[in-house]
């Protein structure tokens, strides 16, 4: 059950605290509610938004000036699941990189309110770096041999290291009619030529016989359409230094 106003969830927010001994006050110096325990002087200030909002975190933000233990508390929509401002396991990682707690409050038609504390204000981030992604990120990278996309475009698809190696033996197969994986190797300086014809993942290459390999029209259209790729590659001195045996004067992309 969605709630029409942040205020339904002081009451839920503010039982929570109360039942753990801290005394809770609400609009002290713009705080939605302080709580601070009796015996042991821990305060806690705590910010509500009806969901996760760039505005509540830089508020949370804000209210570390004032104390170092800050909590954030939303709604948990169960109608909303999957939506970016639901996504509590990327949210959470968040807070605890600012140091901020996070809670969240479930609401139901017939039964008490659920509170569920997502992390505590100065719990340390969970999640490290992942090395095998960052191994795969750097040999992306590596194996590009220029920058051919625009970064946010939709458009066109992605050229990526694996995209550029079959569009050169597309181009290859373009000149030449057929060839077989080796020669195409020879030529595109593309050492997996072999693998990227016989799976043939964008469907561009197609099997005349045994060992040898010829362009489909798909894969014609992938030449014109790419051809500033191609022609990036063929006037670049990278090609020279992968064509291990090829025709050094092949013409370009037109």
């Amino acid at each position: 059950m969605a709630v029409k106003h942040e205020t339904e969830l002081y009451k839920p927010v503010k039982a929570y605290f109360e039942a753990m001994g801290f005394e809770v006050k609400s609009e002290i110096m713009h705080c939605d509610l302080v709580a601070i325990h009796p015996l042991s002087g821990e305060t806690i200030l705590v910010e509500m938004k009806k969901t996760f909002t760039l505005p509540l975190l830089l508020q949370g933000i804000e209210r570390l000036r004032l104390n170092g233990q800050v909590m954030l508390a939303i709604e948990r929509n169960r109608k909303k699941s999957g939506a970016h401002n639901q996504r509590f396991g990327d949210l959470t990682e968040l807070c605890r990189m600012l140091g901020l707690g996070l809670m969240t409050v479930t609401f139901f038609k017939t039964k008490a309110p659920v509170l569920d504390v997502l992390c505590e204000p100065g719990d340390p981030p969970v999640r490290g770096q992942r090395p095998l992604r960052q191994t795969r990120l750097l040999h992306e990278f590596r194996e590009r041999s220029g920058d051919y996309n625009t970064g946010g475009s939709t458009r066109r698809k992605l050229v990526t290291a694996y995209r550029e190696k079959a569009l050169r033996i597309a181009w290859a197969l373009s000149l030449h009619g057929q060839l077989p994986p080796r020669r195409a190797a020879e030529l595109t300086g593309v050492q997996r030529a072999a693998f990227i014809m016989q799976k043939d993942y964008y469907g561009w290459f197609e099997r005349v016989e045994r060992g040898v390999y010829r362009l489909k029209e798909s894969g014609t259209a992938a030449v014109v359409e790419y051809a500033d790729v191609i022609n990036a590659w063929l006037s670049s001195g990278q090609r020279q230094n992968q064509i291990q045996g090829g025709e050094r004067n092949e013409r370009s992309i037109t």
